[in-house]
């Protein structure tokens, strides 16, 4: 009896993982362009953990021989390698304060040849109290950081423990673009493009302002602007095939953004959005603006989201092509359906399995998962 038990248990079990489900999102008909029906199918995959017992991992990559170079918001700089972690010494000292601490790293592209690493970090250099966020480039010895030079500080500092950013990119083209958010300061920041914060830079890879930067004869402006008008924007990743910068950003309440860098353009915060105050009162009555961008996907109500990353490679064939991006108020992945450069659907992925960080395509072709409280994981078609 107790048999036929346990058999009828695993029967009513495998039924209901199979059951599909879906949350509806779309809200009006004049906004049904941008909204899509969310879906969660069968899974038809399974989820490894690779590095565990991480607290808040917020940027991943890889080194040439496979290892992993992990930032710990907190401030620790991780060397994940045949099983084990290493804590990287002579790290810059981290301003850990709210949403800020030790935040993004990238490889130059030619990293094999140069050996440059680049990290971004909210730090107390330069005026003001508080900090904002910094972008240095240094080298890896044995199990130190050397050579670290500060390409970029946003300023001024700011005791408010809200919107750091921060993602590193780089295009074809070897630029190096990162993001700053509007540290808290929504309507003086973001619209300004004679003050930091609220944008997307662009540098050269040496930290050089580009001579065909959108600002650069402004004799006002900072001259690494590249785009303005963002409000937090923690998630980027190029195009594996157009070679175009895309991004997402946190909205308020609802208005979560992905968008597709341009050169000088203004995406609208705090101006324009599809969000509002998170106590429900407007701050603003518009959606569209001219001049401003409207984004290529925007989110009501918000998902929170952090990490991006197109699916490229073999090894998941129906992703090919899609967009990956995190969910941290949800716990999983949304895979967002691409038909070139338009969204078609939205699909739900490695439900519940925590607040998401990050979320990359790793070199070995699998997705990486970094999850808040619990650590990496990756992705595995059964």
């Amino acid at each position: 009896m107790y048999k036929y038990s346990l058999l009828l248990i695993s029967l009513i079990f495998l039924v209901s993982c199979k059951k599909p489900k879906e949350t509806t999102a779309i809200i009006t008909s004049k906004e049904k362009s941008l909204q899509y029906t969310l879906e969660t199918n069968q899974r038809t995959y399974s989820i490894k953990t690779v590095v565990d017992n991480l607290s808040n991992p917020w940027g991943v990559t890889w080194l040439p021989d496979g290892s992993m170079l992990i930032t710990e918001k907190s401030g620790d700089l991780i060397h994940f390698k045949n099983g084990k972690k290493k804590e990287i010494k002579n790290v810059p000292e981290i301003y850990n304060r709210g949403q800020g601490g030790l935040l993004d790293i990238a490889l130059h592209p030619k990293y094999s040849e140069n050996g440059w690493i680049y990290i971004t970090y909210s730090s107390t250099e330069g005026t003001g109290n508080g900090g904002n966020t910094a972008l240095v480039r240094c080298k890896l010895e044995g199990e130190s950081l050397t050579n670290i030079q500060t390409l970029y500080k946003a300023s001024p500092n700011s005791t408010r423990g809200q919107h750091f950013g921060s993602r590193i990119e780089f295009d074809d083209d070897g630029y190096l673009y990162f993001s700053i958010g509007d540290r808290g300061d929504r309507d003086v920041n973001p619209q300004d493009v004679t003050r930091d914060c609220g944008k997307i830079y662009r540098l050269n890879d040496d930290g050089s302002i580009p001579k065909d930067n959108p600002f650069v004869n402004d004799t006002q402006a900072k001259k690494a602007i590249f785009t303005y008008g963002n409000r937090n924007p923690q998630g980027m990743a190029k195009h594996p095939k157009t070679g175009e910068i895309w991004v997402h950003e946190h909205g308020p309440k609802g208005g979560d953004e992905i968008n597709i860098l341009k050169k000088g353009a203004n995406y609208g915060w705090p101006v324009i959005s599809y969000g509002v105050n998170y106590s429900g009162t407007k701050f603003t009555e518009e959606t569209t603006r001219k001049g401003m961008e409207q984004p290529v996907h925007y989110w009501t109500p918000s998902i929170a989201p952090c990490g991006m990353d197109f699916v490229t490679g073999n090894v998941y064939p129906d992703w090919k092509g899609h967009l990956l991006v995190g969910s941290l108020k949800f716990n999983y992945v949304e895979l967002i359906k691409l038909n070139g450069n338009k969204v078609v659907g939205r699909e739900n992925i490695a439900e519940d399995v925590g607040r998401v960080r990050n979320v990359k395509m790793g070199p070995d072709g699998y997705i990486y998962i970094g999850i808040e409280g619990r650590g990496i994981v990756k992705i595995i078609p059964n």
